[in-house]
């Protein structure tokens, strides 16, 4: 298999599967010296971990990192640092009513098709569990970034969105709920949704809202590698992603050209800021904002139709401990992403100017 790899200077090579002994993974490129704070990774795993609400999968995993490699007297030494994450509440009993049939929009069926082998137990590699490794190494590339304020949040829940500007909202209210949405009212809306969907038997999408604050103008590479193409290949290898947006997204197609244009100030800042904080595919130091688009968890407490490895068609009901809503718990792994890219154009940027 291969595709289990993410950056070019900065990268992180994940494995595991979700019932497997561990997940972990090798962050490769980080620099030497960085005094690592292990009390915000730990606060960054608890932040994704699952179990820590009412309206989150239950699955009890307490998701503590083991460091093997890469860290001395707390300081990164600049060889790879190799962690493994145990899984210690898996259930894999809970999956045996899917070992020989396909689970509707899952990668049940694509697994075997291109494999002839796949690890029914909770999707295997294919579970959203693999993203606590970048998680892990997120939350070391912000600590490489220090400056750079990455922010993300539930911006909507099925059809209930924050109807304010981001420049609006208290990001100190995010942690507040377990929806972690930055306007209370709307936060309460959500959970009560979620938690009506949940009883349901069934799921629900949402939006989460990236921004990111103090960058410095340079990050990215033209052409093929401009930041926010990265950035959007980032998001949408994020399981349940279905779409991404930057500065006025869709909207800006409804403009004019004298509408949506960005007038430059003396000082380079500029007027408004429809682009996003990126031009020609490189940061110009205002903020960049984005939106990830994500769908309803696959997994739902009612009857569908689906067929078996014979080929038969066959009914399947979920099955176990699962997100009624995906988003409140993705918010981490937005920001871990997004550190990802913006710390590996970093470093692409300190050697461009070496070597100049």
């Amino acid at each position: 298999m291969a595709g289990n790899s993410y950056g070019t200077l900065f990268k992180l090579t994940s494995f595991g599967e979700s019932h497997g002994d561990a997940i972990g993974g090798i962050i490769d490129g980080c620099p030497a010296g960085i005094e690592l704070n292990m009390k915000a990774i730990k606060k960054e795993m608890q932040r994704r971990k699952p179990g820590q609400s009412s309206i989150v999968t239950q699955r009890k995993e307490e998701d503590e990192v083991q460091f093997l490699s890469g860290i001395f007297e707390g300081k990164t030494t600049g060889t790879p640092i190799g962690f493994i994450i145990a899984n210690t509440n898996s259930k894999s009993e809970d999956y045996s009513h899917n070992k020989e049939a396909y689970r509707p929009s899952h990668a049940d069926y694509v697994y075997d098709q291109k494999y002839g082998i796949r690890d029914y137990r909770g999707g295997g590699r294919s579970s959203a569990r693999e993203t606590a490794t970048r998680v892990v190494a997120g939350a070391i590339a912000k600590q490489i970034i220090k400056e750079i304020k990455i922010t993300a949040f539930v911006s909507s829940v099925g059809s209930i969105f924050i109807d304010k500007p981001y420049q609006t909202l208290d990001f100190s209210l995010i942690e507040s709920n377990a929806v972690r949405c930055p306007d209370s009212t709307t936060a309460l809306k959500m959970e009560e949704y979620i938690k009506q969907v949940r009883k349901e038997g069934d799921t629900i999408g949402g939006t989460i809202t990236c921004v990111i604050q103090n960058v410095p103008v340079g990050l990215g590479e033209p052409v093929f590698d401009k930041l926010h193409a990265e950035l959007g290949k980032a998001m949408l290898s994020i399981n349940a992603v279905k779409g991404f947006e930057y500065g006025s997204g869709f909207c800006g197609a409804q403009m004019k050209g004298s509408e949506h244009n960005d007038l430059i100030n003396a000082d380079g800042t500029t007027q408004s800021n429809l682009s996003g904080g990126i031009q020609g595919g490189i940061s110009n130091g205002m903020d960049i904002y984005f939106r990830v688009a994500f769908k309803p968890v696959a997994t739902i407490m009612k009857e569908q139709q689906t067929i078996d490895i014979n080929g038969d068609v066959v009914t399947i009901t979920g099955k176990g401990r699962h997100d009624p809503c995906v988003v409140p718990r993705a918010v981490p792994i937005i920001e871990a992403m997004a550190a990802l890219v913006l710390t590996d154009f970093y470093l692409i940027q300190k050697t461009n100017k070496i070597n100049k």
